[in-house]
């Protein structure tokens, strides 16, 4: 209880610094489809880089949209096409305006999180030797019982 509180006084104090924008990962698509404008701009390989890091940013909401039973890609376009305000809300399965509904991120969270995710990216990349946990491979499924 007292991490959560915490937590939300944390959250408030970023709030307070650097303003508020849309929740649930609807900040990211549009930043993502800035991405988009300017990427044929850019020589081939910074084209690659611009694109899978458009690519990146929409995996919370595709994450969001498929834990909650909806296809994830089909709610990220939405969200492409829709006003910066406009997002999905997973808890009600509506699309609508995530500020006045109170889904929210500081401004300042989502800044740090993408700068940090830049720099890992990048100390990954020119690290020489990585070590990483092997994943188990999965069983197959059952056969079909035929019928």
């Amino acid at each position: 209880r007292k991490l959560r509180i915490e937590d939300a006084l944390n959250a408030t104090k970023a709030a307070v610094e650097e303003g508020i924008v849309p929740g649930g990962g609807t900040t990211l698509i549009h930043l993502a489809k800035k991405i988009d404008e300017f990427k044929n701009s850019l020589q081939e390989e910074e084209r690659v880089a611009a694109e899978i890091v458009a690519r990146a940013l929409e995996a919370p909401l595709r994450q969001m949209a498929d834990n909650a039973g909806v296809e994830g890609a089909v709610i990220v376009e939405k969200v492409r096409e829709s006003d910066f305000n406009i997002g999905y809300n997973a808890a009600t399965g509506e699309f609508e305006d995530l500020i006045a509904s109170g889904i929210i991120d500081p401004a300042k969270v989502v800044r740090s999180a993408l700068q940090n995710a830049g720099s890992i990216a990048g100390m990954v990349l020119t690290t020489e030797a990585l070590v990483v946990e092997k994943p188990e491979k999965k069983a197959a499924a059952a056969p079909d019982m035929g019928g």
